[in-house]
């Protein structure tokens, strides 16, 4: 990857933890608002990432749901 995916995957990441933590969800928008101010690049980086990376994040939950449920003991039929 470029130095312009590389910076907005680590400050998307430090994002969507703060989001995380905090249920902040403007802090995408300012944090893209901010970066379009002085790179476009930059700013498309972020929010392409922050868009995988959630995705990431929602897909592990579901597969770890779908994991649970079937680890989970089956009546007898």
């Amino acid at each position: 990857m470029g130095i312009a995916e590389d910076l907005a995957d680590e400050l998307a990441e430090d994002v969507i933890a703060h989001v995380e933590k905090t249920g902040d969800e403007d802090i995408i928008r300012i944090m893209a608002q901010s970066l379009g101010d002085s790179s476009q690049t930059l700013q498309e980086a972020f929010i392409t990432s922050v868009r995988v990376q959630r995705a990431a994040l929602r897909a592990r939950e579901r597969l770890q749901k779908r994991i649970a449920e079937y680890g989970k003991p089956q009546g007898d039929d």
